[in-house]
Formats: structure tokens, sequence, C-alpha cells
């Protein structure tokens, strides 16, 4: 399988993409309800029949889908044999994991390696308060104290506070209304549940690229909850593909890529990002793909895209745009002009007329140069379309080989020890050895021995002394008086 086929034209023409060509990335738009998550889970699977791992978010639990077997005779099934294909029903492995843990596996890291631009941009920090969370992570790490949860950070913060003369001496100016601000930020996150992302064991990227029975598997991500940080979901996403870039080795241009990253409600990736971040993005999208990566953003307009990161995508499937105001139909002009022309296709008309499950759809070809634009509808999913239910994922989950790996949670002592062998790794620093945590009635080695001590002398001021004195003696000579009268 050397070719992941998308649709089918009006003439019967399957239009496909090399699968050596999606390391050079795509977009999927449309408006909110013309098929992209049908469009999407369609090329999970074909990537999956290849044998090439994925992942998304699944914001609404419908990819889950994909985990159970389709059915015969389903609509979709008729239109898939009204495109002239034969539809076979089929199911594909699925890894479920949530940030929360409730849903599929939980996701963990630290703060530490999380790094403060992308922590920054979660809390959403001006420029004067990500150099102050800058100069905390940079503490942190001359002091080998590294941050593995929220509270450390915290804790550090406070201290840099509480020592302000000498942090500002040693690493910059600091001020408290740049630390309160921060600590108001952190508060906001565990709130919104932040707090879930940090911690041990830590999630090796690594687990997302595995195959089962020939087959790559499907990673989901549950975010219906996660959503609701919009900044937490997006910069949460970004990590992933950072953690991606940082890990794989280079491997260049190969017959089929590692792993297919699909960037769902990517508009949030970009919304309100400073001009660093989208440079950021920028360069990681254009140097991922020698990772062997390929990213797909999956958004409504593809205005909601940078210019300069279009750039990079080699692949588009176009669905229907709606167009209510003036914006919108420059909007549309620009979507038809990014399209390499067909005569048979009118893209400025069929944009926006284009039915549900049909695409306007231009690829690179074998020899990477972009394919004219087709009007194509979309080859229905073997699998069941729509989400599954709860008893169908908590059966999968517990079948998990990656459960015994993420199923719990390390006890608070071992979990900090874990966490610091590996910052020490990562800086070529001897391990410690485990010593085992906190028991009850260690604190006895702490307290002072108050029963054996000796009393501490009484000392009494001169000016004590001096009134004492003088009262006895005044005393004294009344006492005197009184036997002489």
């Amino acid at each position: 399988m050397t070719t992941i086929e998308i649709g089918m034209t009006s003439t019967g023409k399957a239009v496909s993409l090399p699968l050596a060509k999606t390391n050079r990335h795509g977009l999927i738009s449309g408006s909110t309800g013309t098929g992209k998550t049908v469009s999407l889970q369609r090329m999970m699977e074909e990537f999956s029949r290849a044998g090439v791992p994925t992942f998304a978010a699944d914001i609404k639990g419908d990819l889950s889908g994909i985990a159970a077997r389709g059915d015969d005779a389903s609509p979709l099934a008729e239109r898939a044999r009204s495109l002239g294909r034969q539809f076979a029903a089929d199911r594909f492995p699925v890894a479920f994991w949530d940030l929360f843990g409730n849903s599929g596996l939980p996701i963990h890291t630290s703060v530490q390696e999380m790094g403060s631009q992308l922590l920054g941009r979660m809390l959403g920090l001006n420029d004067v308060q990500s150099g102050t969370l800058a100069i905390a992570f940079k503490k942190s790490d001359d002091e080998k104290s590294w941050l593995l949860t929220l509270d450390d950070l915290r804790w550090t913060l406070y201290s840099m506070l509480e020592d302000r003369e000498d942090t500002c001496r040693q690493y910059g100016n600091i001020t408290s209304s740049s630390i309160a601000a921060i600590q108001r930020q952190l508060l906001a996150l565990e709130a919104n549940g932040g707090a879930h992302l940090f911690g041990e064991p830590a999630f090796n990227i690594l687990d997302f690229i595995r195959t089962e029975d020939g087959k790559g598997v499907v990673n989901l991500l549950h975010a219906d909850r996660l959503i609701e940080n919009p900044k937490l979901y997006a910069t949460f996403l970004l990590w992933l593909l950072t953690e991606l870039f940082r890990v794989l080795p280079e491997a260049g241009d190969l017959p089929k890529p590692k792993l297919v990253f699909f960037f769902d409600e990517a508009h949030l990736l970009f919304k309100d990002a400073p001009r660093p971040l989208i440079d950021q993005i920028e360069r990681l999208v254009r140097l991922v793909r020698s990772k062997g990566v390929g990213v797909f953003f999956v958004t409504q307009s593809p205005a909601d895209v940078p210019d300069t990161v279009l750039a990079q995508l080699g692949s588009r499937i176009q669905h229907a745009l709606r167009v209510f105001t003036p914006k919108d139909q420059r909007m549309v002009r620009a979507a038809a002009q990014a399209f390499r022309e067909n005569r048979g296709v009118d893209v400025k008309k069929e944009i926006t007329q284009v039915a549900v499950g049909e695409a306007l759809i231009s690829v690179l070809d074998v020899d990477g140069v972009p394919s004219k634009v087709e009007k194509v509808a979309i080859i229905p999913p073997s699998a069941q379309v729509g989400p599954i239910s709860q008893m169908e994922r908590e059966t999968l989950m517990g079948a998990t080989t990656l459960r015994q790996r993420y199923g719990s949670t390390l006890p608070k002592a071992e979990a900090i020890h874990s966490f610091s062998n590996r910052m020490r790794r990562q800086r070529g620093i001897p391990e410690r050895p485990f010593t085992g945590g906190w028991k009850e009635g260690d604190y006895r080695a702490y307290l002072p021995d108050l029963a054996g001590a000796k009393p501490a002398p009484v000392r009494r001021s001169t000016w004590a002394g001096l009134l004492g004195w003088t009262a006895f003696t005044a005393g004294a000579a009344m006492v005197i008086g009184l036997m002489v009268g």
C-alpha cells in the first residue's frame, strides 16, 4: 500500500495521497457539519491499514467509533457501493488517552520539561511575566531543585520573592507584581484541571508510535473537558508535537511516515499567539518533516492558519465554506486562489456549494508537485461512524499493554525520586539510590530533646536588677522605721 485513497471524482477517478509525501503536511478545513470528521476518520483508517500510527484529539467522542467494526447494511456502506467501491467492514487498534485519566490513560510530564515558553503561553503571561518565569526555571536548574509539579513552581516563586535582592543580583530584576500575577494564573490553571498534566510516571512520546497486527495504532486524546480551556488544549498539543521533534532522530524522506499528527481545532493554536510563538510553530512544522512526522491541521477556515504556516502545507482538503459577510467572501476568494487551477472545476463557485461528504482536494503527486484541484466524494470509513459505548471504551482500556505503565500514579516520594533521577540522567549527573519515602514516626528524629535539656539560666537586665534592689531597700527601711517607732 503506497497511497492513501481519499475520494472519488464524478468520473470514477480515485484521488489518492502518496504515502511518501504525507510528511509534507496538509490542511482539512470546512464549516461546521460539512464532513471534516468523516474525512479525518477515513484518512486515519487508511494510514492504519498502511501500518502508520496516527494521533488526533477526539473532542466530541465521534472518532472513538474507529475501534468498532462498521455495519455492512448501513447508509455509509450503500454510499461506498454507489461510488463503485466495495465496502468491507473493519475495525482498527486504538489507544485512548485522557489528560485527566478518566476516559483514557493519563499523560504526565513535569513543569521543568514543559519549559518556560510553553508554560508561559498556557498561563497567558506577558513579556515581563514570562521573563520572571524563565528566571524561576533557570534558578531551579542551577540549584538542582527541578520543578515537577505546579506546587514546586509556586514555592520557587515564593523563595525568589523572599530572596529578591540576591535573585535580582544573580539573574536580573524581578518584581512582586509579576510573581503575584504568575501565582494567580497558576490558581486559574489548577481550577481548569491543568495540574493533572504534571506528575509521574512520565509519558514517553514513543508510545504513540506502535503497530498491532500490521496496523498502525490510532491514538485518540479524549478532549471534551480539555477543550473548555483553549490555551491548555492548544499548548498541550503543541508540547506533544515538540516532544516528537525533540525525541525522534533525523530520518529524511521515508517511504511512509513514522506518525501522522492531526491537530484538530487548529485555530486555537494561533489565536492571540505572539509573533515569537508563531515563528516557533512555523519552524517546528518545517523541521519535523525530516523526523518522519506528518502534520495535518483541521479547522473551519484556511484563514485560521497564518500564511507562513500555510506555505508549509502540501495537501488540502476543502469542505464547504458558508458565506454570510464580506469578510467571508474575501476568505472564499483567497481559499480558491490557493488551489492549482483546473479548468473543469470552478473552485470559487463550488467551494460554497459542495455537499456534505464532498470536498475540493489537491494533493502532492509522487514528484512533489501539487495536483490540479478536483471535486470528490469522500469514500466512507469502514469502521463505525460515531462514538462507542462507555463499556466498550473501558474494555479496550483494560486490555491495552500500556495500562501497566500508565495505569497507576506513583507514591509521592517515589515520584519525586524518579523525576529527580531522570533530570540527573539528562544532565549527565550520577543518579541517587532510592532510600524509601517518609515513614510514620520519622519526624521524631527532628524534634529537640526537651526532657534532657538543662533549663537555661534566667538573665535579667541591669535596669530590672536595679529596680528590684531599690524596692528591696525601700521595703527594709520601712520595716526598720516601724520597729524603731
